[in-house]
């Protein structure tokens, strides 16, 4: 929703709200928050409020001892697991320097970029998220057990599925927050879940994901329970992953998804740190139905990297191989980038296969090296985010 400044002003004050968290996040999509009261409200807006910039993964080579947030109006939230007096809110930020420019590293203003790039060239892009998701139990100190919280399979109902509940809880917090989930549904692995969201504008589609990932742990915990969105949490199950669906179009509505996918195969194997960027990423891929190979399929197997889909005239791309491990910000902004160069190009798809001899990274290191020689990546990505992914 879209509000002003006097409007969050006037909210505060009618709601009596007494926390408004700034939120932001580094390098690899990890939120971050300072909490203000609403006295500080207008300082934040006008000035910015102070951050130690170098205890942040993404911004520890900043060259000022702070930098500063300042609170993004449209992206008001509220916390509905706190009071409904004393109301807790949240808004999303911007990174500045003391003088006030926008922070370079900041990957929020990265895709901001990327949308204002695919603007110029006339084309828009909208991405759904669909995320996958372990339920554990917590053992009595309130850490996770690693049992998961139940034994059912995919699509599977109650009582088999205990997750139910869960899932319309978590439904029902976002939808508050002005998420709007599509359709969720028990996953494979016992105890794992996903939840999928209708498409969006890019900046949008990344706030939701980090919106989603805050709330789904936080209502987990609420019912005792941790939720894992990591890439492999069991080693004979089904990892976690986090399906991007990826539609395109021009000034006049014409369907340029095919020229995108293209343009993406041609650069995943250089992007692949970023959307698989710890060392459990490359244990999911290739195992369970995981891709691990550079093709694509009309036939909607879970083993191709990327599935394409035409309804009603209009494509749908979805590319399976990245997690929830990843920075949304990030990926959105390099998806863009890739395929706004092969939209350019009117790049055509490769040969439809299921035995492409062209593999996605099998390692972090592998990954790396090909991050660290891509001069696509260099062109878009800031030195500061590429040394932090590469000396993790």
């Amino acid at each position: 929703m879209q509000y002003s400044f006097e409007e969050v002003m006037k909210y505060i004050e009618e709601e009596d709200a007494k926390f408004i968290r700034l939120a932001f996040r580094d390098a690899y999509g990890i939120q971050k928050n300072i909490s203000v009261m609403p006295t500080e409200i207008k300082k934040a807006f006008e000035e910015g409020i102070p951050i130690n910039a170098r205890k942040i993964a993404g911004f520890k080579e900043c060259p000022y001892a702070s930098l500063y947030l300042k609170p993004e109006a449209e992206t008001l939230s509220v916390l509905p697991w706190r009071p409904d007096s004393n109301k807790v809110l949240r808004m999303f930020c911007g990174v500045y320097t003391p003088s006030g420019e926008e922070y370079a590293s900041d990957t929020r203003l990265l895709l901001k970029n990327a949308v204002l790039r695919a603007k110029e060239a006339g084309i828009e892009f909208k991405f759904g998220n669909e995320t996958e998701f372990y339920l554990f139990i917590n053992d009595e100190n309130g850490k996770s057990a690693n049992i998961p919280y139940d034994e059912a399979g995919y699509m599977d109902i109650a009582p088999l599925d205990k997750c139910e509940n869960v899932r319309r809880e978590i439904s029902l917090t976002i939808e508050r927050m002005g998420l709007i989930p599509e359709r969720s549904h028990h996953e494979s692995g016992p105890g794992q879940n996903e939840i999928d969201f209708h498409y969006a504008r890019p900046l949008k589609a990344a706030d939701q994901m980090t919106t989603f990932k805050m709330a789904v742990s936080t209502i987990a915990n609420r019912l005792g329970l941790t939720a894992d969105f990591s890439p492999r949490p069991l080693q004979d199950y089904p990892g976690n992953g986090y399906h991007i669906n990826i539609y395109a179009s021009d000034a006049d509505g014409n369907d340029m998804a095919k020229y995108a996918a293209a343009g993406i195969l041609e650069r995943i194997r250089e992007i692949t740190i970023f959307l698989n960027p710890t060392e459990l990423s490359y244990s999911r891929l290739g195992n369970n139905s995981a891709p691990d190979r550079v093709n694509w399929s009309k036939q909607g197997e879970s083993e191709q990297l990327l599935y394409m889909e035409t309804r009603n005239g209009r494509t749908r791309a979805e590319l399976r191989s990245p997690d929830a491990a990843s920075n949304p910000y990030l990926v959105y902004a390099l998806l863009i980038y890739a395929g706004l160069s092969g939209i350019e190009r009117r790049l055509s798809l490769p040969e439809e296969t299921e035995e492409s001899g062209v593999f996605l990274p099998a390692s972090r290191k592998e990954a790396v090296k090909l991050m660290q020689e891509s001069d696509f990546v260099k062109r878009f990505v800031p030195q500061e985010i590429i040394r932090e992914y590469a000396n993790v």
